[in-house]
């Protein structure tokens, strides 16, 4: 037997479809009624559900401007502030992640249609769309978070859509310290990196809280400096008074108005920047960043996906020569060696806590380059 919630659920699809219907009929025929669409829903539930008391009849508003205009099921979701991230696996499948622990939920659409139209209501106010020609969309909601859609014929079991949330207010060094994130010892002694403005690389998995951690070290970057962030999708929000924000641009539908994270890092060094970060290194402008590190632009911070301080300088490594700039790898690993100075490895445990798990310099090694051990954390 279907419990009030979902019969208040169908009789709002129903009315929504209705609504649908009216307004396409009065667009049709030329005429609009010019009524708000708050007070169209408002009119219809009172016509049509007037046997409902007061408190079903609001229920019944907010479920139809919530698939109208909002986020639909997943509105509950992101109204939740210890939910970090929305993954939604197609239309019956919904899952967040807690404190970093990925659960599953009771949320579920409609249909598949459902699903598609709240991805649309996400994409179209930001420029973005997905069809059979684009399958795939990134994009930036105004508070920062990320989101990420697939649709078939990529994703096999109907469109996969993933909402990572970042807080309006980012977590401090001594946030981290008491979280876990960082010792005391380890705190200080990246506080004095940054302040000596060593050129600081933070690696890490996907989701160990490497950006979280970048934004923190940001924090002992002095207040007179001029930064220049370059970002996929801008996250980090710096606190120093002097910050030029930069972002990326994907091609159009048509494949032009690509802005790339290397044409931005070029750009920024006629910026006059005291320090650059990018918030992640992933491609070709490796080459460009050791390039800016070799020749006077210190202090940088950035990050980059690693399963370890040794391999995250190798892969920097590999992101250089996708440059195809013709340089010798040898040349490259020398710019490695001068221009990284410190890496930060983070690791995020079976219990979902994000910790920075060692530390170290970066030195000549025979064959290449080394990292010497600063800080390891202990076995608890």
């Amino acid at each position: 037997m279907a419990s009030p919630r979902e019969h208040a659920e169908e009789l709002a699809v129903e009315l929504r479809r209705r609504l649908i219907e009216r307004r396409r009929s009065e667009a049709a025929a030329g005429r609009s009624s010019g009524e708000p669409l708050p007070d169209a829903v408002e009119s219809l539930v009172e016509a049509d559900a007037a046997i409902l008391s007061a408190g079903r009849r609001a229920e019944l508003r907010e479920l139809i401007l919530r698939d109208t205009v909002g986020l639909g099921p997943l509105e509950a979701l992101l109204a939740d502030p210890e939910v970090e991230e929305v993954m939604v696996n197609g239309p019956d499948e919904v899952y967040v992640e807690r404190a970093g622990r990925i659960e599953p939920t009771e949320v579920s659409f409609a249909s598949e249609q459902a699903l598609r139209d709240t991805i649309e209501r996400i994409l179209t106010p930001l420029g973005r769309r997905v069809d059979e020609l684009s399958p795939m969309a990134d994009a930036r909601l105004g508070d920062g978070s990320r989101v990420n859609v697939v649709i078939p014929p990529l994703s096999v079991d109907g469109p996969a859509l993933s909402i990572r949330r970042f807080a309006a207010a980012r977590p401090g060094p001594d946030d981290l310290v008491e979280w876990g994130t960082l010792t005391t010892e380890l705190r200080d002694l990246l506080e004095e990196a940054v302040e000596r403005r060593r050129s600081i690389l933070i690696s890490g998995g996907t989701g160990s809280g490497k950006t979280t951690l970048l934004n923190a070290l940001s924090r002992f970057v002095a207040a007179g400096e001029r930064v220049i962030t370059i970002e996929d999708a801008a996250e980090l929000r710096l606190q120093q008074p002097h910050v030029v924000r930069l972002e990326s641009r994907p091609a159009s539908v048509e494949g032009r108005g690509e802005v790339t994270i290397r044409d931005l890092l070029r750009n920024a060094l006629r910026m006059r920047p005291d320090r650059i970060v990018i918030g992640e290194v992933r491609g070709p402008e490796a080459l460009d960043l050791l390039t800016a590190l070799n020749t006077g632009h210190d202090g940088a911070l950035s990050t980059v996906h690693a399963n370890s301080p040794v391999d995250a300088l190798r892969r920097l490594e590999t992101l250089a020569l996708m440059a195809a700039v013709g340089l010798p790898h040898e040349a490259i690993r020398e710019q490695v060696a001068r221009g990284i100075e410190l890496v930060v490895h983070l690791e995020r445990g079976l219990d979902g806590a994000r910790r920075v798990v060692e530390a170290g310099e970066v030195v000549p090694a025979a064959g290449g380059v080394g990292v010497r051990e600063l800080w390891r954390r202990r076995a608890d």
